[in-house]
């Protein structure tokens, strides 16, 4: 007795529903291009208010808050204390140090310290795309009483800058909403999907969540210690504008490796400084070599392990690369989009298409078993 032919998996239906789904994606994806500027204070509002709940949960025990209202309010107010303690404090040497360096490239390039011909082609070269006097004027525009002494004019010459000042002030409006009922969004997601692919779709987004979490917040937790440690490390050796580089390096630290780049203007502002005559350029660049070494070297070997515990999904070359495409396609609201997309889209990849099986596959009609219905309670979004 003959046995009955399997049907093929790849039939019309199922390939017409793939195209459907990539035009839809498609779609998706160029109207987010066309409404990015609208869409950029929602995204980076929902981006901070993720980095933020543990903090919230956090004010939530230590005032015994059923809600999230004041718990979110006091998170707001303790970022923004801190990180206005933070300018407050460093603004004034900061601006010091750039007043040292435009004095020393001022001095070269009127004369009055006499250089080699090879040294002034990176002199001009600096003058021309990092002059440290601009710098120091964009900074100095910070001081309160430098915004109000301009406002009225500011409001005459640039109603531009009002509005985005205004955009942005929409963010800090989005975070709140959003830490707020942040539960209520999380468990509301699941519905966005069809009932008959629920249970494994939510599986897939658990594992995505489950990887992000380890990584922004873990990552996260590393960049503000190895931000610690290279403020501290450049300023023991001297370096000038230690703090702003310290904290460029831990931010760039939320990309593997990509902190690396700060070599660049840690070797500008070695040079610029070497010019004094006060040190040479290969002891100071040398110093701050070692402090790259020695701060990745407790982050890397001591940090990482115990915060994020393991190695994480994604490889650090398509971490790049999914920067790279999703920035080119969306701007800012792509490079936030980026990792979670792109794991969404790996995961989804390997377990209905790479290697499809009969747990992991498309659900059909009769898939209810205790297996599938294991991952699917109210919290499943969470």
């Amino acid at each position: 007795m003959e046995q009955p032919t399997k049907p093929a998996y790849w039939n019309i239906d199922r390939i017409m529903k793939l195209i459907i789904g990539l035009a839809v994606a498609a779609g998706m994806i160029f109207l987010l291009g066309y409404l990015r500027d609208v869409l950029l204070p929602f995204f980076v509002g929902c981006f901070i208010a993720y980095m933020l709940q543990p903090l919230v949960e956090l004010n939530r025990r230590f005032i015994h808050e059923k809600g999230r209202l004041w718990s979110s309010i006091l998170a707001l107010v303790e970022v923004t204390l801190v990180v206005g303690g933070v300018v407050y404090i460093f603004l004034p040497h900061v601006l010091k140090e750039l007043d040292i360096l435009s004095g020393i490239i001022h001095e070269v390039t009127t004369g009055k310290r006499s250089l080699p011909p090879e040294y002034m082609t990176v002199i001009d070269w600096i003058n021309r795309y990092v002059n440290p006097s601009e710098v120091k004027a964009m900074l100095s525009e910070l001081h309160i009483g430098t915004l109000i002494s301009k406002g009225t004019s500011l409001l005459n010459q640039s109603i531009e800058v009002i509005v985005q000042v205004l955009g942005w002030a929409l963010t800090l409006i989005y975070v709140l909403f959003v830490l707020i009922d942040y539960p209520e969004i999380s468990r509301g997601f699941k519905l966005i999907i069809p009932h008959k692919y629920r249970d494994n779709a939510l599986g897939v987004v658990r594992d995505v969540q489950t990887s992000m979490d380890h990584y922004f917040r873990g990552q996260g937790y590393v960049a503000l210690c190895a931000a610690v440690f290279y403020c501290v490390g450049f300023s023991i050796i001297g370096l000038p504008l230690a703090i702003p580089m310290g904290v460029l390096v831990g931010i760039l630290y939320m990309i593997p490796y990509f902190q690396y780049v700060t070599l660049i203007p840690v070797a500008i502002i070695c040079g610029i400084y070497s010019l004094s005559g006060e040190v040479t350029f290969l002891s100071l660049f040398g110093k701050s070599i070692l402090v790259y070494v020695i701060s990745q070297s407790i982050c890397d070997y001591i940090l990482t392990p115990h915060i994020m515990g393991k190695e994480m999904g994604l490889n650090p070359a398509v971490i790049l690369l999914s920067l790279s495409v999703w920035g080119s396609l969306l701007g800012i609201i792509g490079m936030i989009i980026a990792l979670p997309v792109t794991s969404l889209i790996m995961s989804y990849y390997e377990r209905y298409i790479s290697n499809p099986s009969p747990a992991s596959g498309p659900v059909s009609d009769s898939a209810s078993g205790p297996d599938s219905a294991s991952g699917s309670g109210p919290d499943a979004g969470d």
